[in-house]
């Protein structure tokens, strides 16, 4: 059984806390908290003591539920500082020998010798394919022989003013951050099947405050891009349109709300309560349904712009996955798909055991991916700790056999005549 592991994913509307171990087929989830976010602006901390605050309620709600303490965690970034580049870096092979792990190391600090400039740092360099002697498709090198590896990678930046204050949230609430993955990769982790990955998908994470993107294609993630606009601006919109308080329009687009107005009668009638007025007020569900549907046509068409701008639109055959908490809005599927023009699914996560109920809809994928990323790397650590002791073991061996080698080279030496002596 693996140590668990925990993660937080701190999104504009809420703050979730998880924490798994490793199952038979997936993840176990041992223990969830989750509280409203406070100080956080379209995935961006921009108040520390009260971002600490939510991250702190919803740790200890995970911890009493797992009955175990964080220490450290996992952390989610998103925001609209977050960027990326494409970036390729060689390393020669000495002596045409086998790839090894610092070998394909090399490789990738080449590729992040790329210029960046002092307000930003970089939150990923991810291998998304390598060359061996011009042999491309090569997924995994060590092991294999030759005289030159090229790697193309993926390298995402962020703003270090975020970054910072990300961290500096996190540790106020008293939890030590192990790593920062960016949320739409973590996403992926958790929604996507490995033939769409294979093929070519985009992941759209759409959540409160922002709208994730990742686009896999061959097993990798190829281009990442976080838009600033999410479900939010959807309850906004409806707080505006209706003249109801921000919570009522929330409500109303949880219960009644659809972004395809076609499929709305105009004889459906919601009450709700609108600000200056005692008693409640009706609606038509056709006009929430054309409020949404306006606001989500300008998501989906900045989706597409990103997607033709990164220049892949035409290496996704498996379309795209919708998940985050807006992708439960009826009719989200049917309509992205008629904006964006390619096959469409909205994606839950998958292969969890444990508290299922809590964390299977589509508002927790970057959470459950969260924790399927940490329990990777935490295999991935175990490993090489593995291999350490494993050559300090056999380093040891070497020491103690290394004087009886001297002695017999010594005795070969004394006891067989000298090359050039008479026979």
């Amino acid at each position: 059984m693996s140590i668990p592991v925990a993660v937080l994913d701190i999104g504009t509307t809420k703050t979730v806390a998880l924490i798994a171990e490793r199952a038979s087929d997936g993840v176990r989830i041992l223990g969830v908290g989750m509280a409203p976010s406070e100080g956080i602006r379209k995935g961006v901390v921009v108040d520390v003591k009260l971002a600490a605050q939510s991250i702190a309620l919803a740790v200890e709600q995970a911890e009493r539920m797992a009955n175990m303490s964080i220490e450290g965690a996992y952390v989610g970034i998103a925001g609209a500082h977050i960027a990326s580049i494409n970036s390729r870096g060689v390393a020669p092979i000495p002596h045409g020998r086998a790839v090894t792990q610092d070998i394909v190391q090399r490789a990738m600090d080449a590729a992040q010798a790329i210029a960046v400039p002092d307000n930003r740092e970089v939150v990923h360099a991810i291998a998304r394919g390598f060359s061996l002697d011009g042999q491309d498709g090569v997924r995994d090198p060590i092991g294999m022989m030759g005289y030159r590896l090229e790697v193309e990678a993926h390298i995402v930046t962020g703003a270090v003013a975020s970054i910072q204050n990300l961290y500096k949230a996190v540790e106020a609430a008293g939890v030590r951050v192990i790593q920062l993955v960016l949320e739409p990769i973590a996403s992926g982790e958790a929604v996507l099947t490995s033939a769409e990955r294979d093929l070519g998908v985009a992941l759209v994470d759409i959540g409160g405050g922002t709208t994730d993107i990742a686009i896999f294609i061959e097993g990798s993630v190829w281009h990442t891009v976080v838009l600033p606009i999410g479900g939010m601006h959807l309850t906004n919109d409806l707080a505006v349109g209706l003249r109801a308080p921000f919570a009522a329009a929330e409500e109303i687009k949880i219960k009644y709300g659809t972004v395809l107005a076609d499929d709305a009668r105009p004889e459906e009638i919601i009450e709700l309560a609108a600000f200056g007025e005692e008693e409640m007020r009706v609606v038509s569900r056709r006009e929430v349904a054309e409020i949404l549907q306006a606001r989500a046509e300008e998501i989906f068409t900045l989706v597409l712009t990103e997607i033709k701008r990164s220049g892949y639109d035409g290496l996704l055959p498996a379309g795209i996955v919708l998940t985050g908490g807006t992708a439960q809005l009826a009719g989200i599927k049917t309509f992205a798909r008629e904006i964006v023009g390619l096959p469409s699914r909205v994606g839950s996560p998958q292969k969890i055991e444990g508290l299922v109920e809590r964390v299977s809809a589509p508002a927790f994928a970057t959470g459950v991916g969260l924790t399927q990323w940490g329990l990777h790397e935490a295999d991935n650590q175990t490993l090489e700790l593995t291999k350490m002791e494993a050559r300090a073991r056999r380093k040891s061996r070497e020491g103690v056999f290394a004087p009886l080698v001297n002695v017999g080279g010594w005795l070969r030496n004394a006891l067989l005549p000298e090359r050039g002596e008479a026979q």
